[in-house]
């Protein structure tokens, strides 16, 4: 495994020094049309397929910069028989079932006697069910510790802000392990030399009143962030993120932009399936709701010296960023034609993830997209090419690196989805 660098994102778009991708193993094949809708999948995967097209995200990735996968990181910190009494405890408060007592001992008993290896597969392939009595009989359910199957989006179940990691907390209760297994690898790896922050849930509720999620949440500028507030992340859990700004006091301002997004479609469930940076400047819209954003309210809130200094309604999050010193030259997702942009957008063409400033990667099969990039200055490389070696990347200043995508975009994320960047470097 590569040497672990300290967190340290201050931009989207500064050099990438180290990530943390997760290659989808079983846990994706481990599903049915059944199971698919509580999985958060629209429609299953195939995995043979969905692997091949990682191949070109991973192997783009390792000629890049330092990749980390989550099992590795997972598997290195289990070695420690106490951490891994500890991660077990914390995944016992959300999935209490494991610690029932049976005769042969618990699920969690049994997982503690597993090496670090296996113990790593099966906290996120899931652990199948022994149907050994009447209830677990009857029972739909063919896992007792059921898979994470969307972890191959590593996004979300955790935020490097700045120095510090923030800890999703999931809309959806199938993630929760996500952030369990992300926030053990950040408080248990001394090399990240971090500290992880959490969102409380609101004591008493039945519902998921506060939560947040990676897609939701991006770093413009080391005092700006931009929020996306809709269906996975809430209003409340941004204002727990305002309080935690204001009780540090600082004297440098911290700008907060908020983006309401429409509850549905599934496209929109996170900010950055509309928007995204490019470079210094230029990003990446979903024009019909970035640019003209109607009813959905662009909200700016500033913070410094632990009070809150203004908060009020922008007309949109360009012009918001313009005020603060970001003009940014919108590039659109399916190009000018509306038909084109809801089409492409439905297969994460907004989504792109940049290697550096000017550097992205992006799905190949938004056809529309890819050439308003091109037009926009942005050469095209496909994605083997460059693994192979046909192409000398340095020659370029501004490109996209083009990633086939049939399969992983039915899951539901792009480039930026499959990536949790821990260090970058700082933009001048």
């Amino acid at each position: 495994m590569n040497p672990i660098v300290e967190v340290n994102i201050q931009s989207e778009i500064g050099k990438l020094n180290g990530v943390i991708i997760h290659t989808p193993g079983e846990e994706v094949e481990n599903m049915t049309p059944e199971t698919a809708e509580r999985a958060l999948y629209s429609d299953i995967i195939n995995l043979s397929i969905a692997r091949e097209e990682y191949k070109q995200v991973k192997g783009v990735l390792s000629r890049l910069t330092k990749t980390y996968e989550v099992r590795d990181l997972l598997c290195n910190i289990l070695k420690d028989d106490a951490i891994k009494a500890e991660v077990l405890d914390r995944i016992e408060k959300i999935e209490p079932f494991i610690g029932e007592k049976a005769p042969w001992g618990s699920l969690k008993e049994q997982l503690m006697r597993e090496n670090a290896e296996n113990l790593s597969r099966l906290l996120i392939e899931g652990v199948e069910m022994v149907k050994d009595n009447l209830t677990k009989f009857l029972s739909k359910d063919w896992y007792a510790l059921r898979p994470m199957h969307n972890f191959l989006f590593t996004r979300d179940a955790s935020m490097s802000v700045n120095n510090e990691v923030l800890i999703g907390r999931m809309a959806n209760s199938i993630r929760d392990r996500e952030s369990v297994i992300m926030r053990s690898i950040f408080d248990f790896t001394p090399e990240f030399k971090t500290r992880t922050l959490t969102i409380p849930p609101v004591p008493g509720a039945t519902k998921r009143i506060r939560t947040i999620e990676g897609g939701d949440v991006l770093i413009a500028r080391d005092d700006i962030l931009l929020i996306g507030n809709g269906a996975r992340t809430s209003s409340q859990a941004i204002d727990i993120l305002i309080d935690e700004f204001i009780s540090r006091r600082s004297e440098k301002a911290q700008h907060i932009i908020v983006q309401q997004l429409p509850q549905t479609p599934e496209s929109f469930i996170h900010l950055d399936m509309v928007f995204t940076l490019l470079d210094r400047n230029k990003c990446m819209v979903f024009a019909p709701l970035i640019l003209n954003p109607g009813s959905y309210q662009t909200v700016h809130i500033k913070i410094q010296n632990g009070k809150l200094q203004s908060i009020r309604n922008e007309k949109n999050l360009l012009s918001a960023l313009k005020k603060l010193g970001m003009d940014l030259e919108p590039v659109l997702c399916g190009g000018s034609d509306d038909w084109n942009q809801e089409r492409e957008q439905w297969h994460s063409g907004a989504n792109f993830f940049c290697v550096g400033p000017g550097q992205v990667l992006g799905y190949a099969r938004n056809n529309y997209t890819i050439e308003a990039m091109n037009n926009a200055g942005f050469e095209i490389i496909k994605a083997n090419d460059f693994i192979e070696n046909k192409v000398n990347i340095s020659a370029h200043d501004k490109y996209v690196i083009t990633i086939d995508g049939s399969e992983l975009p039915r899951g539901g994320g792009g480039a930026r989805c499959m990536t949790m960047p821990v260090n970058r470097t700082n933009l001048d």
